[in-house]
């Protein structure tokens, strides 16, 4: 059984710091590139950022330069610090398992875990 528990939001400040983890089990961890995606209140899903099988990232224009993602193979564990956040960074933050096939075709997300930046 694949599951993906997030874990980590809450209410921080504007220009505060904030660090998600998302425990994989069920799968090979190492072997699928993996994903945090968000939604804002009212809004569509928003890609944020993906780490692929070797380490490289990829991130969203929005939080490039503000958040790193991150992986732990031996913990299977994803994370993503985030700082410098900004009260539109406030969204439902949820990771995402890749398919062995494309980086972005996804076939199992947490129940995601909610983040909010207000003063």
């Amino acid at each position: 059984e694949v599951q993906l528990v997030e874990s980590g939001g809450g209410l921080v400040q504007p220009g505060g710091s904030l660090r998600l983890s998302c425990a994989a089990s069920g799968f090979s961890f190492s072997d699928y590139a993996m994903t945090w995606v968000r939604q804002a209140p009212g809004k569509g899903l928003e890609w944020v950022s993906t780490v692929y099988t070797i380490g490289t990232a990829s991130y969203a224009l929005s939080v490039k330069g503000r958040f790193t993602i991150s992986r732990d193979n031996a913990r299977s564990t994803l994370y993503l610090n985030m700082t410098g956040l900004k009260p539109e960074d406030t969204a439902v933050y949820y990771c995402v398992k890749s398919t062995l096939t494309l980086a972005d075709e996804y076939d199992y997300w947490g129940q995601g875990t909610q983040v909010t930046v207000s003063s």
